[in-house]
């Protein structure tokens, strides 16, 4: 006698196969959300290695440009006198530069200033025999450190051979440069660090034109 047995079926049922489709369409969903997380916080953190990178290549640049200021001289058209060029104010400074970031020969003229809510503006032209004031005025500055503010100090040598850091430097009145120029860029950012150059003057006095002894506080 012959006992009939019946095969079941190998394959899924329909309740299967949507289970199956839903747990992968929510496991690729939970995928192509984390794959967008890291690639969005990847794109933050390259950006601001970037910006890092940018920062630390304008502040070396300009670091190079003030170790190099030279006492550059032109004569004042209105009295015919000999002058240097290095005029320094609390938060702005023009100087005058063997460096130059082209490595370009000759010297070179540069501008640092700060805009409020902007950031820090650098200018530059070549330094020729005249007053480079001039063609400052005819050039557009660039943004050199977007979201800062800059300051500056000068140290001057007092004839009692002290030492102080003061908040402005005339040049055409003192006929020399100052030992050396101290920066400090202030971040509008407060999770930001404060970015600071300190720059020794080596070539400070011109060789021909005598500095003026008088204080400068009496200036």
């Amino acid at each position: 006698m012959k006992i009939l047995t019946s095969k079941k079926n190998a394959g899924f049922t329909l309740v299967e196969v949507i289970l199956a489709l839903g747990l992968t369409a929510l496991l690729l969903g939970l995928l192509s959300s984390s794959v967008f997380i890291i690639a969005d916080d990847w794109n933050r953190n390259s950006d601001a290695l970037d910006q890092s990178l940018d920062e630390a290549l304008a502040i070396l640049q300009l670091d190079r440009s003030l170790h190099g200021a030279f006492p550059h001289s032109f004569t004042n058209q209105e009295t015919l006198s000999r002058q240097v060029y290095f005029s320094g104010e609390e938060d702005y400074l023009s100087w005058v530069s063997t460096v130059s970031p082209q490595r370009a020969a000759g010297l070179t003229t540069w501008e640092l200033y700060s805009v409020a809510g902007e950031g820090t503006y650098l200018n530059m032209v070549p330094a020729f025999s005249d007053n480079p004031r001039f063609r400052l005025d005819q050039m557009e500055p660039a943004l050199l450190l977007l979201g800062y503010e800059v300051e500056f100090r000068y140290l001057y040598e007092e004839l009692g051979e002290n030492k102080v850091w003061i908040e402005e430097w005339e040049a055409q009145e003192l006929l020399r440069l100052p030992l050396a120029v101290y920066v400090r860029f202030i971040p509008q950012d407060e999770e930001k660090e404060s970015l600071e150059i300190v720059a020794r003057i080596r070539n400070d006095e011109h060789r021909s034109i005598q500095p003026n002894d008088l204080e400068i506080r009496d200036l």
